[in-house]
């Protein structure tokens, strides 16, 4: 029997084999029952059973039948528990009927656990399912179709609750006299409230602290408080350090701002002469204000403490253990809620705050005859006055010497004294004298013998005289960053003459400087690590409004990093102000300082190789394509030449003249919109609002989404027709422009709107929180004030989501992409401490990009754990982290899970991390959650729905589903550790498919046996086959056979007498059918096998 006539057996036997279990199933159906004309199926069922739910069932039967409806609950000490039941009777075949059943719910079920309910049931879930069972002389003989849906219970506590029926029995009362003394009946609840418990660094501008004040849950409390609406007692405490007295007429401390946008009761502001003015509302609904002449003191704290009494205020002011007291009557009484709209400390939309910082605050509703708020409590507080005093003497020591040094031209100790009117302080708060600051002594000498040294030998920069102070910061922090450090036993080394410079940099008013200062002191890095250091230098960089100190201060607070209490409010106060700057740094993004973020790991071969430069082979060859005319090639290099993309460095000029060329072929729509901003706003090239409206017009004749909103600008901004300006808009937000959305958002503030002339701030915060879905900086910043203060009708306070669209904006601002930059050509050039140093500086403001190089750099310069754990820590803390660091730390958890006892929650924490790598679309990620998964270990259910799975799924088909997702993302051709698994699950399953039929074990088994048979026979049969060719070959010998030869033929003839050839011809026969029979079982086993495991991988209805 030859091959094909195997394969052929084989494919004959297989089908017999797939078609058995079909056949068994036939055969052991009742012959008197068919289910042609019936079917039963869930018409209706809630996401969530309670007591009271409806259910609706469909349903039709081909003979008299009953329906059954039943609820079966599942909870912790007791499964398959039956509690609800009830029949229907159908005695008319093939009528469609729908049945509605009110499920009921006993009380141990539908009620949590309480002291009148004991013996509760702790169910999570429960089981609805429904059959039909036909009917044969009234008696049941048998369900035909069953149908099941698992749906969650919902206890009746979380629903609203009614007046119970009864009584409780006199158990349930005994219980509840037992139990109240350890029972709260309202969460603790105070009238003290500590506004600030960490100081607060404000610039002087319109940026500050919200906070919000609910009505007390507390019946006897809220009753209290509204009586003190009309008859207020209330108290506030607040330390304020003033760095400069009011630039504008008034700053705020504190204000309150009511849900009508006016100023209500209380507002405690300072004045340009250091004044204290209060004013309040009154009960008349009139406002009335008092002055108390002060003239406080700058560079010291000073404790201020209002009380509020009905109509009288009383003012005490203290400040080096002096108090000054005030007292002011109002002509009525004083009107103050507290829960209406929000108070504010520092600035806010409406009124700039202090320069300076903000130290414990202390507010009391209900008022208080001794207020209980020490400075000493908050030691970064009085560190932060040491630091100033020290600069004040560095600024002195160095202007002296600046000057003298300009005036002399000589470096000599023994000059005589030179006065400086730029040093002076207010000695007297009625005139104001100022000091001259002598030559520097010896022993000033020696405590700043580093920048002394520094000074003397930058004498041909400082004997100008005109250097300043600043600059001069600038030129001691570039100095410091460019030096070498030492690295000991890998651990970086920072010198204290470094550390010396830096803090003189600091004073100058360099706050790059204050956030390094902060960064090595809170991390250790290089130098014994001090939190309160790290705090005083973080806060000056701050109060010095520099974008990545106030970021780094957002960041800490919004996560409670490094000593930085957990507060958003304060968070969202630091983002608004770089949320700000971002808004006017994105009209000046063409500035050489600015640059977009480039999105470089340099972990990331495939990041790194996409780098270029003006020299590179792939420049070279866009320019030659450009030269050719091509108008894309000429666009795209106008645009990295124009933003500095890609490693290239800017060049207007250059990007102006290729924007030109393209936009002049009329081919590429955003090629002339892009040369027609450029003529309109004048960059780069003369204004010509003519020429760039005639593009503009034709961008958008020719499709291009931003030329509308360009159309739209030019009538609104130019020409003042603001109808046109609006239908321009309206059609670009329409096409999805965020600009668009914006320009629309601000109509609709200002009420400019000709057809709708009043200011809608709902439309308008609809629009901005529309354009911040695309990462429109302005609309994210102005929907996130929106969501922090809550103050629009409508719209509840969010300050998490407020603080997260104020981090994306924020993320964009283009001279912290500078600084990746120049991180980023550092690292290129070889020089790696000043990248990493860089990267600190933009990673310490919590960009996730910079954290991850900066761990980067910190392992391959191997500066130990500390520095590479530190910024893997923080950068999965943002919102979108780089996979590559997910892993890495959900690596560690895994390996630490199995060396420690507590492995449980360790593997938790590894499973989130390969969740939100897997969701980052990771191809590892998904790996490793499903060997996670298959282990037995529970995915969150977000990570669940991800991929269409669920918490009732098995684990090989959530398995199974990871590695489809995986292998759908990964390379096809490529034989990848997804694919690979996913193969070995589809063939374990299609291996259990097999052995499930009796039949298909028996083939499998003989499978196994035909190979035996193989390892056996098919040698066998290779003997066989020489033997018959030697015999053959003997046989045809001619030559004659000598004596010897001839008795050595027979002695072999004798020795395989055995094997006659007759028992050799039944023995090749037998062998044939061997192999035949094996290769048919093999054939039919490996095509069963194959069946299944295409069952597997393709749907159900394609085989269908």
């Amino acid at each position: 029997m030859n091959w094909f006539q195997t394969i052929i057996f084989g494919y004959v036997f297989t089908a017999c084999v797939l078609l058995e279990p079909c056949v068994l199933q036939a055969t052991s159906t009742q012959s008197n029952i068919t289910t042609a004309d019936s079917f039963i199926e869930f018409d209706s069922v809630p996401d969530k059973v309670a007591d009271g739910s409806v259910v609706r069932v469909r349903y039709q039967c081909s003979r008299p039948c009953q329906l059954v409806v039943e609820v079966v609950l599942s909870a912790l000490r007791k499964t398959d528990l039956v509690v609800f039941r009830r029949k229907w009777i159908s005695s008319k075949p093939r009528v469609l009927r729908v049945q509605q059943v009110l499920l009921r719910l006993p009380q141990s079920v539908s009620h949590h656990s309480s002291v009148f309910q004991r013996h509760t049931l702790d169910s999570q879930n429960l089981t609805l399912q429904a059959w039909l069972d036909y009917l044969k002389n009234g008696s049941e003989i048998g369900s035909m179709l069953r149908i099941y849906k698992v749906q969650q219970v919902v206890q009746l506590s979380l629903w609203r609750r009614t007046a119970s029926a009864g009584c409780p029995s006199w158990s349930a009362q005994l219980m509840w006299l037992m139990s109240s003394s350890r029972i709260h009946q309202c969460p603790h609840e105070s009238d003290v409230i500590d506004m600030l418990k960490f100081p607060l660094a404000s610039t002087g501008e319109h940026f500050g602290v919200v906070r919000r004040f609910q009505p007390f849950i507390n019946e006897a409390l809220e009753r209290a408080r509204l009586h003190a609406v009309t008859e207020p007692s209330v108290t506030f405490s607040v330390w304020i350090y003033l760095l400069k007295w009011c630039q504008k007429n008034l700053c705020g401390i504190v204000h309150h701002v009511d849900r009508k946008h006016l100023f209500d009761s209380l507002l405690i502001q300072l004045s340009e002469t250091g004044d204290i003015i209060i004013q309040a509302r009154l009960k008349s609904g009139e406002d009335e204000a008092f002055k108390a002449v002060l003239m406080l003191p700058l560079w010291n704290w000073i404790r201020l403490d209002c009380y509020i009494v009905d109509s009288k205020v009383l003012l005490n002011v203290t400040w080096d253990d002096k108090s000054h007291q005030y007292e002011y009557v109002f002509q009525n009484s004083i009107h103050y809620d507290d829960t209406d709209g929000y108070f504010v400390i520092g600035g806010g939309r409406y009124m700039p705050g202090i320069r300076g910082y903000f130290g414990p605050f202390k507010y009391y509703r209900f008022g208080t005859n001794e207020i209980k708020n020490q400075l000493h409590l908050m030691p970064a507080a009085q560190e932060l006055n040491r630091a100033h005093m020290e600069c004040q003497e560095i600024r002195g020591f160095t202007i002296a010497f600046l000057q003298q040094v300009a005036e002399s031209h000589l470096l000599s100790l023994t000059n005589k004294a030179v006065c400086s009117n730029n040093l002076t302080h207010w000695t007297q708060f009625d005139t104001r004298k100022a000091t001259c600051t002598q030559t520097w002594s010896m022993e000033k000498q020696l405590k700043y013998k580093t920048l002394f040294h520094f000074l003397q030998g930058e004498e041909g920069i400082t004997q100008t005289g005109h250097l300043g102070l600043k600059n001069l910061g600038s030129v001691l922090f570039e100095q410091t960053i460019n030096s070498e450090f030492l690295v000991e036993e890998k651990q970086i080394k920072i010198p204290s003459e470094s550390m010396a410079l830096l803090q003189a940099s600091s004073c100058f008013g360099n706050h790059k400087a204050s956030l390094l200062l902060a960064t090595i002191f809170l991390s250790g890095l290089g130098y014994p690590a001090n939190q309160e250091q790290g705090h005083v230098y973080s806060l000056i960089g701050a109060s010095g409004d520099d974008r990545f100190a106030l970021m780094h201060a957002g960041f800490k607070h919004t996560h409670g990093l490094d000593g930085f209490p957990e507060d958003l409010d304060m968070a969202y106060g630091y983002y608004s102000n770089v949320g700000a700057q971002s808004c006017i740094d994105g009209s000046r993004v063409h500035e050489f300082k600015q640059y977009t973020p480039p999105l470089i790991y340099l972990g990331n071969e495939e990041d790194l190789n996409t780098l270029t430069d003006e020299s590179s082979d792939v420049f070279q060859y866009l320019r030659f394509q450009a030269e050719r005319g091509d108008p894309e090639a000429q666009r795209r290099l106008g645009t990295m030449l124009y933003w500095g993309q890609n490693g290239v460095s800017k060049d207007i000029a250059s990007a102006v003249k290729w924007f030109r060329r393209s936009a002049m072929q009329m081919k590429n729509p955003a090629a002339v919109y892009d040369y027609s901003i450029l003529l309109m706003k004048g960059l780069g090239v003369k204004r010509n609002y003519t020429q760039g409206f005639q593009l503009l017009k034709k961008a958008a004749a020719m499709g291009s989404i931003s030329a509308l909103n360009g159309l739209g600008w030019y009538h609104g901004i130019v020409l003042k027709d603001h109808r046109n300006a609006i239908k321009y808009f309206e059609q670009a937000a329409l096409n999805g422009s965020d600009d668009g959305m914006f320009n629309l958002g601000i109509y609709h503030l200002s009420g400019e709107n000709p057809d709708k002339p009043w200011r809608n701030e709902s439309a308008a915060f609809e629009q901005f929180l529309n354009a911040s879905r695309f990462g429109h900086v302005a609309a994210s910043v102005e929907a996130a004030w929106y969501l922090s203060t809550g103050s629009l009708e409508g719209v509840a306070q969010d300050v998490k989501r407020a603080v997260t669209l104020q981090q994306k904006a924020c993320k964009q601002n283009g001279h912290l992409g500078f600084m990746i930059r120049e991180a980023l050509q550092a690292h290129l050039k070889g020089a790696r401490e000043k990248a990493l140093l860089k990267y600190i500086l933009a990673a310490e403001t919590g960009l996730g990009l910079a954290q991850s190089n900066v761990a980067h750099l910190c392992e391959e310069l191997g500066f130990g754990y500390d520095c590479l754990w530190r910024y893997q820590n923080h950068s999965i803390l943002n919102s979108d982290p780089h996979p590559s660091t997910l892993l890495k730390i959900g690596d560690y958890y895994y390996h630490s899970s199995s060396a420690h006892g507590n492995s449980l929650s360790l593997a938790e924490q590894a499973v989130s991390m390969y969740s939100r790598a897997a969701l980052a679309r990771s191809p590892q990620g998904m790996f490793n959650l499903a060997v996670l998964a298959q282990k037995g270990h529970i995915l969150p259910q977000s990570v669940l729905a991800a991929f269409n799975a669920s918490r009732w799924d098995g684990v090989e088909s959530v398995t199974e589903k990871i590695l489809k997702r995986c292998t759908e993302i990964e390379n096809d051709e490529a034989v990848t550790p997804c694919s690979l698994a996913l193969l070995g699950l589809q063939m374990g399953k299609a291996w259990r498919s097999v052995t499930h039929s009796p039949a298909q074990l028996l083939l499998a088994y003989a499978s196994m046996v035909s190979m035996i048979v193989f390892v056996v026979v098919v040698p066998l049969q290779d003997l066989l086959e020489r033997r018959s060719k030697t015999s053959a070959l003997r046989r045809r010998r001619t030559a004659p056979v000598s004596q010897t030869d001839q008795a050595d033929d027979m002695g072999r003839a004798a020795g395989s007498a055995w094997l006659t050839l007759h028992d050799e011809e039944w023995l090749r026969q037998a062998s044939d059918l061997a192999v035949t029979l094996s290769g048919v079982c093999l054939s039919a086993f490996w095509t069963t096998l194959l069946y299944h495991l295409l069952r597997q991988t393709i749907p159900s209805t394609v085989i269908q």
